[in-house]
């Protein structure tokens, strides 16, 4: 567990927080301004509960069973009960990460001052999280609606010490266990505290705040092999010019050109070899790889606005508003974040595909403007990188289905009190897939592109071409030459470009790229 800390108060909760403590174990502290306004919120839920009349989720049932008062000797009983019940998830379990970002952004939520729970509760969780802690969270079983439900249940089932969690060891062990071991007391719930640790679009949330910090990554990598592959095709770099991109002022496409731009600066192969192949424009996935990257990177930066607005929010129902009176609402729903979860997605693909295209491109002889056929050192003795294209393109095709939208569907449950829902977790589990994916298919390209590179014997390659090439050799990638097993080379791009080195490398050439 890493030592540095993030305080948590009633509001300020940024997206790098929830990276420190989702990815980096940072530890929480919860300022006093935090919990003076979850011991005043809960004295307004004390009140309401010693009163006759029902309020929902303090003293009715929940959902469709919100008809019924519940007196206060089954007060206990029913919060237990809907936790219990609710650990309903099935399939595999979910990553660390996504768990530990779920359970910090429903803290965040608790200790807003909004949601009625103890102090206690709040100090529990905190605990928990500190502890290394991992309540074990199954991939199925959130409509993105009410929260993500089953999973929130199955952490707030690890606070009252039942079901199974993950140490800080990685070992799966009872919760009670582990609860005992660190010294950390199970919580007994009381009125709508087990509402409260379950009405969040949290998951979703906390998905999408890592899947943005990766593709930010991302975009940046796919400007670079763009850029090398260009160099590898003796593309022009003449479209990628500042002021053919101001007169179609997107930012995202601006910034996109830039950084390709900066990496092909001196180079010997853009524009300037063609008397084989003369040709007046190249082919679309080389041309317009700004315009597609960039308007991927406008996606980013609207999901990225949405992720803040959606941090802001102290999300429960029912609500305790600053004015003490404690109201019902919707927001729990998740179609704000289940639909750039999806959009993301979209352009995730898309971004895919277009450097699947340049693959292809550098493979075939007849477009590639003088390199052998599929890279090979020998051409029909040799395939070359013939199967790392299909590999490619499996990925490729993979990422298309992904794109179909998941906020486009719902599925009526709670005996239709719940009719309506954004299906925004499922949303986020396939667009984690399709980031991995993203990864892989830029690995691909950069392994083609940097061998292309290499065949242009005699032709000098831009300087962060240069220091590329020395330091995707130095990583376990091999060069031009006789077939040998591809599957390591493949697999060290990859872990290449997922380290951030690719980046890192081309920076210390060309400085920060956007």
């Amino acid at each position: 567990m890493d030592m540095h800390s993030v305080v948590l108060g009633t509001s300020g909760t940024t997206a790098a927080d929830v990276i420190a403590v989702a990815r980096d174990g940072a530890r929480i502290e919860l300022s006093e301004e935090a919990l003076a306004a979850v011991a005043a919120s809960r004295q307004v839920i004390d009140d309401l509960a010693a009163k006759p009349e029902p309020v929902y989720g303090v003293s009715t049932g929940f959902g469709a069973l919100a008809v019924r008062h519940i007196s206060p000797e089954l007060r206990v009983q029913l919060q237990r009960n809907i936790v219990r019940s609710h650990a309903a998830g099935m399939g595999p379990r979910v990553e660390r990460e996504v768990v530990r970002a779920l359970m910090f952004l429903r803290l965040k939520t608790l200790a807003s001052g909004r949601t009625g729970v103890r102090p206690l509760v709040v100090r529990t969780m905190a605990a928990v999280l500190n502890a290394g802690i991992t309540p074990v969270v199954h991939e199925y079983g959130s409509l993105g609606c009410s929260g993500d439900l089953a999973p929130l249940s199955h952490c707030a089932l690890t606070l009252m010490g039942e079901g199974e969690a993950e140490g800080p060891d990685g070992v799966l062990r009872p919760a009670g266990e582990l609860l005992a071991e660190h010294g950390i007391e199970p919580v007994e719930l009381r009125e709508k505290e087990g509402l409260a640790l379950l009405n969040g679009t949290d998951g979703m949330l906390g998905m999408l705040i890592m899947a943005c910090e990766d593709l930010g990554r991302l975009f940046t990598v796919a400007d670079v092999t763009a850029a090398l592959s260009l160099e590898a095709l003796l593309g022009t770099d003449r479209v990628l010019a500042p002021e053919l991109h101001a007169i179609r002022p997107h930012p995202g496409q601006a910034a996109s050109a830039d950084n390709m731009l900066r990496v092909l600066a001196g180079s010997g192969l853009t524009g300037h070899h063609q008397d084989d192949a003369p040709r007046v424009q190249d082919a679309y996935s080389v041309r317009c790889a700004p315009q597609v990257a960039g308007a991927g990177r406008d996606t980013l930066a609207h999901a990225r606005l949405v992720a803040d607005r959606e941090l802001a929010s102290a999300v429960d129902n029912p609500v305790v508003l600053p004015d003490g009176r404690v109201e019902s609402n919707g927001n729990f729903h998740g179609a704000p974040v289940a639909y750039v979860l999806d959009f993301l997605a979209v352009a995730v693909a898309d971004l895919a595909s277009i450097a699947e295209r340049r693959t292809d491109r550098l493979l075939d002889k007849n477009r590639s403007h003088g390199l052998p056929p599929f890279l090979a050192g020998d051409a029909g003795v040799d395939s070359g990188l013939m199967i790392a294209q299909y590999t490619q393109a499996a990925l490729v095709s993979e990422l298309k289905r992904l794109a179909v939208p998941a906020s486009v569907d719902s599925i009526p449950s709670s005996a239709m009190q719940e009719d309506h829902v954004s299906m925004g977790w499922s949303a986020a589990r396939k667009l984690r897939t399709a980031v991995d994916n993203l990864t892989r298919v830029l690995a691909v390209e950069l392994v083609a592109a940097t061998r292309g590179i290499e065949l242009r014997e005699g032709l000098a390659p831009a300087p962060a071409s240069r220091a590329v090439l020395a330091a995707v050799r130095r990583a376990g990638v091999e060069g031009p030459g006789e077939d040998r097993y591809l599957a390591p080379d493949l697999a060290a791009a990859d872990a290449f470009v997922r380290s951030g080195q690719l980046a890192e490398t081309v920076e210390q050439v060309t400085g920060p790229l956007a």
